[in-house]
């Protein structure tokens, strides 16, 4: 008889890896990123229980899009006032702030809770090819 167990959030153990982002078309990454994060690439992965790994993702800017998304995406902003809402293409974006692209993208694919709030935490992304995170060993991933 199999017994199914759950994860306890003590017992998650929390790995890091590298996803170079240069080349690589912007949904596919973000689906498989937020596979790692949540952790269901897991052979224990419980759906309450964050058990996922963090993941690095380096080359942010050089991420790619296809058709004629880098015009027709729009990224909105509001700041709560009248004709306050703002909007901004994908090409502009990715000058201004490449990390906000990877990084909203995963984030949408991510539960909407505290969980996912807690999930998005463990991503970290960078436009460049270095990172503040050597010491943690992270192990590169090639999609």
């Amino acid at each position: 008889m199999n017994i199914t167990r759950s994860l306890r959030k003590e017992d998650a153990q929390h790995k890091w890896f590298e996803i170079d982002a240069a080349g690589k078309t912007l949904g596919r990454l973000a689906t498989r990123i937020a596979t790692i994060l949540r952790g269901k690439d897991k052979p224990f992965f419980t759906p309450h229980v964050d058990c996922g790994d963090y993941v690095i993702v380096t080359n942010a800017d050089k991420v790619v899009l296809t058709g004629a998304k880098w015009n027709d995406k729009l990224y909105y902003s509001y700041s709560g006032y009248q004709s306050g809402m703002k909007a901004h293409a994908a090409k502009e974006m990715v000058t201004r702030r490449p990390d906000f692209i990877v990084t909203h993208a995963v984030k949408g694919m991510l539960p909407k809770n505290k969980l996912g709030r807690a999930v998005i935490k463990k991503l970290k992304v960078y436009a460049g090819t270095e990172h503040p995170h050597q010491a943690q060993s992270p192990v590169k991933i090639e999609l």
